[in-house]
């Protein structure tokens, strides 16, 4: 009889005692194969029938015939395939074993004598999915058949080695402009070469990398949809999407493909004609005769084709009656001949008062996550439509922005970062500027601003979970004890890709290795036998993981692997020792009891120590712990725009000096509420930026300090210079003023102010003589 097959995960071996048969099984429930030859189909459904009804499993299915191995194996031993026996053989090699077939001898091979099957060379599940052959058994001496020759399969198992490949791309669509969001412009499909039937290797899972806000794309079907209202082609007309398709589901680890999407916005009538000029003037002789030509109007249309056909009409005026206008279809212009009369076209259009108008109307930018703050990542420009021009200021709508992330400049329009950029919590900001004028604040423009925070590999990989294996004592060399994977908040465009290790500090460990699957997961193994629970219960295995992003980053995580006492299956019966066993004599009842009254004791004596302290305490407040004196108070009003010695504005200016220079003068009055936050504000920021770089650095920072107080200790100046016209505003000068004035009317004021009057030098009469 025949009898093949080993269980994969137990490693235990199935033996069958029947004549003239065998056959193997397959739990589909928990992927276990064990598989054979086949015996002849009579015998087989005849010890299928004797099965007792009561064994039969809905969720099982029995395969007899079939072996399962997995493609791209890249060791360099042999791959164990499976075992053939016949119950004939008695172990002294009388049993010579034979196999043929495809790829008998060139890609599977045999030993004769113990009737293993392993696979020499790589499989590819892609190129073949499987292999038929036969098998048989003969007499070594005499070599005659010991049992009949029998066919069976054996399948490749897939692993996920394809990326996704769009066949038809780069594809090439169009959509008219000004359609509803959801409006489907094309489908893009994706292959993947991997098993479908297999795990999630060739599930495919779509997304969009570049084309949003305007487009998206349904992460199942492809179909790519418009995503923003209002697209104006006149604005806009070409975009470049670019798709990818992603394996294993849009799971970290899984391989990705791309595709470019070029998409034209086709036009429809939705601009009106409008006159480059506000005023023609124009002449004719008054001996011209009629239809003669007086000049020609031209009006612009933004849209194109039939949609920018034209036709010109006298709509009103004092020479309505005497002149004609006709429309020259080659040009586009309209002719303005005499219908009758002569006189002169003098055409005016008064002004209206518009708000300011960017250009371009949408501002698209990408900025990577590293950017420094203060960096001016986009030049927002609008201008007034108007003939006076007015100038205009600039502002962020902060419903737009609400973790106030950028800043633009009022005057300037330069967007600028005001706070780090993290693509990993934001990957995309959408807000709005708006534009006001100066002399009319109430006509306020707006533009919207997408910007795209591109990934920058900033984060190392690292388990995704708290891994703890466990090794028997009696397990062997080369023994698997545990499989782990490992997670990457970056997501770089050509996929995940892990490399496992042992930490550099643990390379000579003679307990356990690591076996890189190349499929983003590592195999642990161990590298002797003879574990001790007694001698070392637990192992700390230190895993180098990098990634293989720009630059490469890579971390420690560390594997807890217990000892455990296990049976001959392998089932762990005991990870932990002996506990220790409480006094026969002492119960459970009394142990709680124990323990409730020595809390009750700790209680009463945290309560006697602070009622006694509270008794210490002096129930007159000490001065200088009011808290009313945390106040800071000013007696002075200062020196004007010249004091400058509780903030010095040249650090502004010039920050290095400000850093590097001699110790900077500080007040004598007052101890500084805050250190200066200048030296925390690294040296590329402050010397290469704009005072408003600077600020926003500063600012940034003093945000993010918890223990700085809530005080002015950020200070903005207007200031005005030194040769102000209106001189200087502070009082402290002024009693070296050369000006004269007379206090004289203060003797008028009665008795109430006649102290007053006499500090200023005014009095009734002599000084009286005391």
């Amino acid at each position: 009889m025949w009898t093949s097959g080993r269980m994969s995960n137990a490693k235990s071996w199935l033996g069958l005692s029947m004549s003239l048969y065998f056959w193997g099984l397959m739990d589909l429930t928990t992927t276990t194969v064990l598989s054979g030859i086949p015996t002849p189909p009579s015998k087989l459904e005849m010890h299928l029938s004797e099965k007792p009804q009561s064994h039969q499993r809905t969720k099982r299915s029995w395969v007899w015939n079939q072996f399962f191995v997995l493609e791209e194996y890249t060791g360099t031993d042999p791959l164990y395939v499976g075992k053939l026996h016949s119950d004939m053989d008695r172990g002294d090699g009388s049993i010579k074993y034979i196999l043929s077939g495809e790829g008998a001898g060139m890609v599977f091979t045999i030993d004769d004598t113990t009737g293993d099957i392993h696979a020499i060379q790589r499989l590819d599940r892609e190129e073949r999915a499987q292999y038929t052959l036969r098998a048989q058994a003969l007499d070594r001496r005499t070599g005659r058949p010991m049992e009949p020759e029998s066919e069976f399969i054996i399948k490749i198992q897939d692993i996920n080695d394809n990326e996704p490949k769009f066949l038809d791309g780069p594809y090439v669509a169009t959509v008219p402009e000004m359609s509803p969001v959801g409006t489907s412009v094309i489908q893009v499909t994706a292959t993947d070469a991997d098993d479908p039937t297999y795990g999630n290797s060739a599930r495919v899972v779509y997304s969009i990398l570049q084309g949003q806000p305007y487009f998206s794309v349904d992460s199942k079907t492809g179909v790519i949809r418009t995503a923003l209202m209002n697209m104006d082609r006149e604005a806009k007309e070409y975009y470049e999407v670019i798709i990818q398709a992603k394996d294993m589901g849009g799971q970290l680890g899984g391989l990705a493909g791309t595709t470019t999407v070029n998409i034209t916005l086709s036009d429809v009538n939705d601009n009106p004609p409008r006159f480059p000029q506000k005023h023609y003037q124009m002449s004719v002789l008054e001996s011209a005769p009629i239809s003669s030509t007086v000049g020609r109007v031209f009006a612009k249309d933004l849209d194109e084709g039939i949609n920018a056909q034209m036709k010109y009409t006298i709509v009103d005026g004092d020479g309505a009656d005497a002149f004609d206008i006709n429309t020259d279809p080659n040009f586009q212009v309209g002719i303005i001949t005499v219908k009758k009369d002569t006189t002169t076209v003098h055409i005016s259009v008064e002004d209206v008062d518009e708000p300011p108008v960017f250009e371009p109307g949408f501002y698209f930018v990408e900025v990577p996550e590293d950017v420094a703050i203060g960096t001016t990542i986009q030049i927002i420009s609008a201008k007034d439509p108007d003939v006076t021009n007015n100038s205009i200021r600039y502002s962020i709508d902060r419903s737009s922005d609400p973790g106030r992330f950028f800043y633009v400049d009022i005057t300037t329009g330069a967007l600028m970062t005001a706070r780090p950029l993290d693509r990993e919590e934001f990957s995309w900001h959408n807000i709005t500027v708006l534009a006001m004028e100066m002399n009319n604040p109430s006509q306020v423009g707006s533009v919207s601003v997408t910007i795209k925070v591109l990934d920058v590999n900033d984060n190392a990989p690292e388990f995704p979970r708290f891994y703890e294996a466990f090794v028997c004592e009696n397990a062997k060399a080369g023994q698997l004890i545990q499989t782990v994977s490992a997670v990457d908040q970056d997501d770089p465009s050509a996929g995940q890709r892990f490399y496992y290790s042992i930490a550099p500090e643990a390379s000579s460990n003679p307990n356990f290795t690591v076996r890189d699957n190349q499929d983003n997961t590592a195999r642990i193994l161990t590298r002797r036998s003879g574990f001790r629970q007694q001698e070392q219960s637990v192992f700390y295995l230190p895993i180098l993981i990098a990634d293989n992003g720009q630059p490469e980053l890579s971390s420690t995580s560390t594997l807890t692997i217990q000892v455990c006492s296990c049976d001959d299956g392998g089932h762990v019966m005991s990870c932990s020792p002996e506990a220790y066993m409480l006094p026969v004599s002492l119960s459970r009842g009394a142990l709680i009891a124990i323990l409730a009254c020595i809390f009750v004791l700790l209680v009463l004596v945290l309560l006697i120590l602070s009622m006694r302290r509270h008794r210490k305490q002096p129930y007159i407040i000490d001065d200088e712990e009011n808290i009313h004196e945390n106040i800071v108070r000013y007696d002075d009003e200062g020196g004007g725009e010249e004091d400058t010695e509780a903030f010095d504005i040249a650090a502004m200016w010039n920050p290095r000096e400000a850093q590097t220079g001699a110790t900077p003068k500080t007040r004598q009055d007052m101890l500084p509420e805050i250190e200066s936050l200048s030296r925390y504000v690294p040296q590329s920021c402050a010397v290469n930026s704009t005072v408003h770089s600077y600020v926003l650095a500063k600012l940034y920072e003093a945000d993010m300090d918890l223990w700085a107080p809530p005080f002015d200790s950020l200070q903005t100046y207007m200031f005005e210079g030194d040769g102000s016209i209106a001189g200087s505003l502070s009082s402290l000068q002024s009693a070296t003023s050369d000006s004269e004035q007379s206090f004289d009317f203060l003797t008028d004021w009665g008795p109430r102010f006649r102290k007053l009057a006499e500090l200023y030098g005014a009095s009734e009469g002599p000084a009286p003589l005391w």
